[in-house]
C-alpha cells in the first residue's frame, strides 16, 4: 500500500482511503496502490466487508491525472497501460467480498468508474457525479461505457456521457446510480453501519451471493438458475451452513468461521 491509499482495520471491516490532494485524481500511483491494497484485503482472513472512500469533503476522485496524458498519447503500444487500468478496475469489481464505496464529493471519469466497480454507492448530498471525457474530446475508456449500462440502462447512461454533464447525488438515486444519500459528512457513518449489517453473516455465502449475481448477469436465465445451483450446492459443504442451522435450531445466534 502506498501514502496515496490508506487502510484502517476494525472487526472484519477494511476502510480504504484515496488521499492524493487536491481531488484524489486517479493516477499511476493510486492505481497501483489500490491493485495491492485490494490483494492483501482478498487474503485477510479477518477482512470481510470493504468501504472506499477519498480524504477530505471535496473529492471521492475527480477523475484520471489528464496531465498523464501526454506520456500516455506517446506510448508505443497506448493499449497495454489501458488494460493494466482495466485490470485493476476489474480486480475491484470481481473482489470475492462486499464492497461499499462513499462518494464524498466530485466524482468525475475515472472516479465515476471506479465507484462503478463496488457493490454499494453511498453518496453525500453534495456529491456531483459525471463523465465529462466527451469534453476533451474522449469518451469513458475505464469501463464505464458497460458498467454504467448494466447498472441504470442504455439511455440514461448515453445520455450522460453524450452530454458529460455531471447529475447530483438526489438525481443519482432515483436512476439507481447510487444506493443512499446521506448529508454531507455523513457517508462513511452510513457505509459503516450497512457493513457491519453485512459483517455478522458467512463469508463464503455473501461471496456466493455476488458470484451468483455478477457472473449469472452475463449469462442466460437457465444457464444462470443452473450457476445458482451450483453455488449453492457449495455453500451447503461449508462449516458455516452447519453452524447457522445448529444455532437456528437450538434458537441462538451463529458464530460463522467464515470457512
Amino acid at each position: 500500500m502506498g501514502a496515496k491509499v490508506s487502510v484502517e482495520k476494525e472487526k472484519g471491516l477494511a476502510i480504504v482511503t484515496i488521499n492524493n490532494p487536491p481531488l484524489n485524481v486517479m493516477d499511476k500511483d493510486v492505481i497501483a496502490s489500490l491493485r495491492d491494497t485490494f490483494q492483501q484485503l482478498s487474503q485477510d482472513p479477518e477482512t470481510v466487508v470493504v468501504i472506499l472512500t477519498g480524504a477530505g469533503d471535496k473529492a471521492f476522485m475527480a477523475g484520471a491525472d489528464i496531465k498523464e496524458f501526454p506520456q500516455l498519447m506517446d506510448h508505443p503500444n497506448m493499449k497495454e497501460p489501458v488494460m493494466e487500468t482495466h485490470a485493476v478496475l476489474n480486480q475491484i469489481d470481481f473482489f470475492e467480498k462486499p464492497t461499499i464505496a462513499v462518494l464524498n464529493g466530485l466524482t468525475f471519469g475515472g472516479g465515476c468508474e471506479l465507484a462503478l466497480t463496488f457493490d454499494i454507492r453511498i453518496a453525500e448530498e453534495h456529491t456531483q457525479i459525471g463523465l465529462p471525457e466527451i469534453k476533451l474530446g474522449l469518451f469513458p475508456g475505464g469501463g464505464g461505457t458497460q458498467r454504467l449500462p448494466r447498472l441504470i440502462g442504455e439511455a440514461k447512461a448515453k445520455e450522460l456521457m453524450y452530454t458529460g454533464e455531471p447529475i447530483d447525488a438526489k438525481t443519482a438515486q432515483q436512476i439507481g446510480l447510487v444506493n443512499h444519500v446521506t448529508k454531507s459528512g455523513a457517508g462513511l457513518e452510513k457505509a459503516v453501519q450497512i457493513a457491519k449489517q453485512i459483517r455478522r453473516h458467512s463469508l463464503p455465502a455473501l461471496s456466493c451471493i455476488k458470484r451468483a449475481v455478477d457472473e449469472g448477469m452475463d449469462m442466460s436465465f437457465p444457464q444462470a438458475i443452473e450457476h445458482e445451483a451450483d453455488l449453492f450446492t457449495e455453500v451447503f459443504q461449508t462449516e458455516d451452513i452447519r453452524e447457522g442451522v445448529s444455532a437456528f435450531i437450538e434458537k441462538r445466534k451463529p458464530e460463522f468461521k467464515h470457512r
